[in-house]
């Protein structure tokens, strides 16, 4: 089932056909967290997300994905308003409708890593891990620029491919 919300022109939806993958795809391959990401990866990246479109009319301006068990835990990531259409509330928007999802309701942990956007998320109730000492990672900043090459990426999609 979809959900959506609606506020003037904007619309919110987590319609998956609605999606632009060449606009998703070409403002992450750009941005500071997925430079070089291959359209591969972005594509697995939405059939395993609940993904949240942000449109006027049919045009697509907008984007975010939760990542999520829908019990206990969810990430958002990706989260982007195209330049033309930042300051509008779209990115407002975007998070009311990620936050009233309602197989995102009671869940334990909500995480996202922002480099500039603190403000907007601090409105939706984050803020900084209250136990940061407990967070670890495995960080591989450079994995889109040496792991999928086309020949590794056929390999990876058919494990009997030759070498």
């Amino acid at each position: 089932m979809t959900h959506a919300l609606h506020r003037g022109e904007i619309e919110i939806s987590t319609d998956p056909s609605r999606l632009d993958i060449d606009i998703i795809y070409g403002f992450l391959t750009r941005s500071y967290w997925a430079e070089q990401i291959p359209r591969a990866i972005v594509e697995r990246s939405l059939a395993n997300s609940i993904c949240f479109g942000a449109y006027r009319g049919n045009a697509q301006i907008g984007f975010a994905r939760v990542i999520s068990d829908e019990a206990t835990y969810a990430y958002l990531a990706d989260v982007f308003v195209l330049e033309p259409f930042r300051g509008r509330g779209v990115g407002s928007l975007l998070m009311e409708c990620i936050t009233s999802h309602p197989d995102l309701q009671g869940l334990r942990r909500w995480t996202l890593l922002t480099r500039d956007a603190h403000g907007l998320y601090r409105r939706f109730g984050f803020d900084e891990p209250k136990n940061p000492e407990r967070f670890m990672e495995i960080s591989n900043p450079d994995v889109y620029k040496t792991a999928c090459s086309p020949d590794k990426e056929k390999k990876r999609n058919d494990p009997m491919a030759p070498e």
